[in-house]
């Protein structure tokens, strides 16, 4: 199974956003194969808060190649106030075991040119 990656992201409110990551096997090294797995990934000002908004989580075409994309439209970033955040996304086989994949923190800001 892949360890935890830790990245942080940037989020512009009232625009889109999407982020795609490529998920190895910590043990083999050696691209992680998706298929037949699902994701969800949530924002959270803190990990005991609720939730402020949810991504959109899709694995690639071929799920062979280990990519998982989460995103957010603009309607749905608009709603985000700046500041920091915190992110995480889960994965779920078929047999519904669920393991954490990416974590880190999100920068949300206004653009500043609209």
């Amino acid at each position: 199974m892949a360890a935890v990656f830790v990245a942080s992201i940037g989020i512009y409110a009232g625009t889109d956003f999407a982020q795609t990551f490529v998920l190895e096997d910590s043990q083999s090294n050696t691209l992680m194969d998706l298929t037949g797995y699902t994701g969800c990934a949530e924002l959270k000002k803190y990990e005991s808060s609720s939730k402020v908004a949810t991504f959109n989580v899709a694995v690639a075409n071929d799920p062979t190649t280990g990519r998982i994309s989460i995103s957010m439209t603009d309607a749905v970033t608009e709603t985000i106030k700046p500041g920091r955040y915190l992110y995480d996304i889960l994965i779920s086989n078929a047999t519904g075991k669920t393991t954490r994949v990416v974590e880190g923190s999100v920068m949300v800001k206004k653009p500043v040119t609209r």
